[in-house]
């Protein structure tokens, strides 16, 4: 019989004071064997408690689910029962009718016991000064269009400080770019940086093996850093960037960010990652941004250099002056084709050279497949001038704006000509888009396109004035000035 902690306390108590056990039987109105029990224990220490184990419908059918388990002892992970796959042999092979639910719970429980000692996880103690790198994903409105947006998450465990870089893609420029925005963020370098085994940094070409990505290899030893990579399937390694990357994605992509770029939006972000600083540290009860602050004292200075990452590739111009690059085609223009060329990929940019140096183009980096050759309109513009019929089907002719494209069409084929060439000139020297707002806003003033007036516009364009407030200059009358004989004749 099972009594109560104080009726066994009372029991031991009056044995002690030499009561006889029929006395304290009849007292306390339990039976003598129960007194014996009690008066006569050594030890009243708490035991665990005992779980009485039910019959089940299951019973008949455990050695048969053990020699299955057993077996798949010896066979690939992927290749072993499931706890469903155990219940439907049973009902089909050995008349089972009991439930699925007896079975999942006897299999995970066998599962659990003959799980290897080594098998779980164990806090890890991160030194400052060591940081952990890893994407995550997220969608933002960049230029009125919405995107998928790969954030670059770079979280110090010691200090739980955490920062976050918007770009593109997940290649080894991407990562180098995110990088180096973060260390000229800290000002200083981490000492170690923990990867992923899958980020574009490098490839895992064994368990044991990983092949460093050129660029990166070389961002590093610019940097001085360490580099580690986890092994694969091994999250856990770095679950304190795991972890940031949830935690950034919920606190600053919700609701869904709006940026003119990629570049506002990383502004904006390391921003709030400032501000969440000031919060406590979940552990240690004192400011994150305080235990940063003595982090730095463990990091590398930067070097007076910034890294320019960029991969140099040679590729062969078409017929159209194109060259392709990751099944994306862009412009050098159709002067370069049957050209070798070098091309120089960054995170944002493409740059196209000659092999000896000269400079051809710089072209925004496509990622994914693009719709279109990617081009810069001012790379067709000398085609156009040496050929100006070729306009109406010009693949350029929508870039224009559409006053100006409207008064290039009324105009004949030699002032066509001429035009181009001065625009071409223009957008030499300021880029197209000044040369073209600025053409745009000397037809809407009713003067024709001369060299003077289209150079001294995209000049004040490109250094930011707005062209509806900078007033057209009509410099016609100096023509008169420079050839006086063409107003003699007139007179």
């Amino acid at each position: 019989m099972t009594v109560s902690t104080p009726v066994q306390q009372h029991i031991r108590i009056l044995d002690a004071q030499g009561v006889s056990w029929r006395r304290i039987a009849k007292e306390v109105g339990v039976s003598r064997q129960t007194v014996r029990k009690y008066a006569e224990l050594e030890d009243c220490s708490p035991k665990p408690p005992e779980h009485a184990k039910a019959k089940s419908k299951l019973d008949p059918f455990k050695p048969v689910i053990d020699k299955w388990l057993e077996s798949d002892r010896l066979m690939p992970r992927k290749q072993r029962h499931t706890a469903m796959r155990v219940w439907h042999r049973l009902r089909d092979e050995h008349g089972y009718e009991g439930s699925y639910q007896l079975v999942q719970r006897y299999v995970q429980q066998r599962k659990r016991d003959w799980r290897d000692p080594g098998d779980g996880f164990m806090e890890l103690r991160w030194e400052p000064g060591i940081a952990q790198v890893d994407f995550g994903e997220g969608l933002a409105c960049i230029k009125g269009a919405r995107v998928k947006v790969h954030c670059l998450v770079v979280a110090f465990p010691y200090s739980n400080m955490r920062w976050v870089v918007a770009l593109p893609g997940e290649n080894a420029e991407c990562v180098c770019e995110g990088l180096e925005t973060v260390f000229g963020h800290i000002g200083l370098a981490p000492r170690v940086l923990v990867f992923d085994n899958a980020t574009g940094a490098a490839h895992r070409v064994a368990w044991d093996k990983i092949t460093i990505v050129d660029v990166f290899q070389r961002f590093v030893e610019h940097y001085r850093v360490e580099v580690r990579f986890c092994n694969p399937a091994s999250g856990w390694e770095k679950g304190n960037v795991e972890n940031a990357v949830g935690f950034l994605r919920r606190n600053l992509m919700v609701p869904m960010p709006n940026a003119e770029s990629y570049r506002k939006l990383t502004s904006w972000m390391l921003s709030r990652c400032d501000e969440i600083a000031g919060n406590t540290h979940y552990r240690k009860d004192v400011p994150i941004s305080d235990l940063f602050a003595g982090e730095k004292t463990r990091m590398l200075p930067l070097p007076r250099v910034p890294y320019d990452a960029c991969r140099w590739v040679t590729r062969k111009a078409d017929r159209e002056g194109n060259v392709e690059i990751d099944s994306n085609r862009y412009l050098a223009g159709p002067s370069w084709r049957g050209w070798t060329l070098e091309v120089g990929l960054r995170a944002f940019q493409v740059e196209i050279r000659t092999q000896d140096g000269r400079f051809v183009a710089k072209l925004p980096r496509a990622y994914g497949r693009a719709a279109q050759t990617v081009r810069n309109p001012a790379s067709l513009l000398p085609a156009l001038a040496r050929k100006s019929r070729a306009w109406g089907e010009s693949p350029i002719r929508g870039d224009f704006p559409e006053k100006l494209r409207l008064a290039i069409d009324a105009m004949d084929s030699k002032t066509r000509q001429r035009t181009f060439r001065l625009l071409a000139k223009a957008s030499d020297a300021y880029g197209f888009d000044a040369a073209a707002k600025a053409g745009e806003h000397i037809v809407e003033q009713g003067h024709s396109i001369d060299e003077a007036s289209l150079t001294a516009m995209a000049r004040r364009i490109s250094a930011g004035e707005t062209p509806d407030d900078v007033p057209a200059p009509d410099l016609h009358a100096y023509d008169r000035f420079m050839r006086p004989e063409t107003q003699a004749k007139a007179a």
